[in-house]
């Protein structure tokens, strides 16, 4: 069995129900961490709608929120999502400006890493962070089904 995330009549993904149900689990955690709508709606009949506006929004404040932290336990735990929300977002037609999201980061950072004797860590170089996530995306891409 299988599960559809579409776009009016479009399909971006036809996952299996567990990775479609685990997906959704977390889309939940993140609309409430960033304090946001996604955008994906509920699944029906095994079909779930995408608001692709709703669903822009919620791709930038998670980019941005993830470029802001550097905690090692938390990008772990944040990647494969953040990289599975891109690969909708790109089939979506949602473009990102990665020189924006890629400059430091606007405000106080967030999660930040600290360990002795190092001290605290910083985000990642935008380029290596855009290019990284970019990079998790395509290879994740290729496993997606539509």
């Amino acid at each position: 069995m299988s599960q559809y995330f579409d776009v009016g009549d479009e399909t971006l993904w036809n996952p299996s129900n567990g990775a479609s149900r685990l997906f959704q689990r977390q889309v939940a955690v993140f609309e409430s961490e960033l304090g946001l709508p996604s955008g994906i709606g509920p699944m029906v009949n095994d079909e779930c709608q995408i608001d692709p506006g709703a669903f822009e929004t919620f791709v930038n404040a998670l980019l941005a929120e993830h470029r802001r932290t550097s905690h090692a336990i938390v990008l772990a735990l944040s990647d494969g999502f953040t990289a599975t929300v891109l690969v909708l977002a790109e089939r979506a037609g949602i473009t990102t400006d990665w020189a924006h999201l890629g400059a430091a980061p606007d405000g106080p950072l967030d999660d930040v890493q600290v360990s002795a004797p190092t001290g605290m860590s910083t985000p990642a170089e935008g380029g290596a962070w855009g290019a990284g996530l970019r990079e998790k995306a395509r290879e994740l891409s290729r496993r997606m089904p539509r």
